[in-house]
This record gives C-alpha cells, sequence and structure tokens, in this order.
C-alpha cells in the first residue's frame, strides 16, 4: 500500500458506469437485475470455495438495495458493482465489484456455471480493473481461496501475487 495516502482519507467519489470489451458488457448494478441473477447463479458449486449457498430473487433483490447505498456506513469505503453479460447471446454471465478505500479496491469476480472456462472473469476483472486505474485508483487486493486454482489465475493475470496474509481462510492477493 502506498505511504504517501493518509489512512483518514475518504475513498475516491466513483459510481459505476458502463463498461464494455470485446465480449462483454459490464452493467452497473440495478435492483431489476435480482430475478435474472438468480436463476443465473442459482448453482450450488458457485459455493463451493465461500460457503453459503444461491440466493433467491427477494434476498438478492435486498443486498442489491444496500449495495446501491454505494458506500459503508462510514463512509470509509465506496461499493462499486456490476453484473456482465454477454454481447452475442446478451445472458448474464457474470459479476465484478470493488470495494474501493483510499488505501486500495479490494475486488472480486464470479462467473455462473455454464460460462466458465472462457476467459469471462479475467476479461470482466481486467475491464473494471482498467476503469479503476483510469480514475486514479492504483492498488489492488483480492482474497481468494487456496484452492480455487482459476481465481487465482485471474489474480495473478491482473498483476496481483499472493501474500503471506489469510483471512478467513482466504489467501489476501495484491
Amino acid at each position: 500500500m502506498s505511504s504517501s495516502i493518509p489512512p483518514s482519507s475518504p475513498p475516491p467519489d466513483l459510481a459505476a458506469e458502463q463498461v464494455s470489451t470485446d465480449r462483454l458488457e459490464l452493467e452497473p448494478l440495478r435492483i431489476s437485475h435480482a430475478a435474472e441473477a438468480a436463476r443465473a447463479f442459482a448453482d450450488e458449486r458457485l459455493h463451493t470455495f465461500t460457503g453459503g449457498s444461491p440466493a433467491d430473487e427477494a434476498a438478492l433483490r435486498d443486498r442489491y438495495i444496500v449495495q446501491l447505498r454505494g458506500h459503508s456506513a462510514d463512509g470509509s469505503a465506496t461499493w462499486l458493482n456490476w453484473m456482465v453479460r454477454r454481447h452475442d447471446t446478451l445472458e448474464l454471465v457474470g459479476t465484478v465489484q470493488a470495494t474501493v478505500t483510499a488505501e486500495a479496491a479490494d475486488i472480486a469476480w464470479v462467473v455462473s456455471v455454464p460460462h466458465q472456462g472462457n476467459g469471462f472473469a479475467r476479461e470482466a476483472a481486467g475491464a473494471m480493473t482498467g476503469w479503476l486505474r483510469d480514475r486514479g485508483v492504483r492498488h489492488f487486493t483480492a482474497h481468494i481461496h487456496p484452492d480455487h486454482a482459476a481465481s487465482a489465475a485471474v489474480a495473478r493475470s491482473l498483476g496481483l501475487s499472493p501474500t503471506d496474509v489469510v483471512v478467513d481462510g482466504e489467501v489476501r492477493w495484491s
């Protein structure tokens, strides 16, 4: 982390915007995504490394209402969330998100099971980090289960490396 930014600095004032890649559209999160997302992410296998179980439409709607506030209760973090859609089929295939503080953006990604293995996580996470870099964010972290090789490959493609820090069973990449 950069020592030139005081820890008490507020996070950047950001709001998610539409981001396009060759194959994907990153759409800023909307409450109306809940029904489609509940169907797209209904597979239990998505929770192999994170625990829990798929959320239904009502639970996602409640989660999205909170996320759309755009910041933590204490104002120390800005929340940015995108739904990832294929250009060719218009299918919802994943999500990317960033929790941005004055120090760094903690990033995450999920790709629905039928669409895994196509490079969508790498492409979407790369587009998101590029968008964030264009807005002055310079440091990134991700938290990845030590056995999740696919997510580790995405993190590596973004220039992140594993650290010795483990939080809730996940390795911090920086």
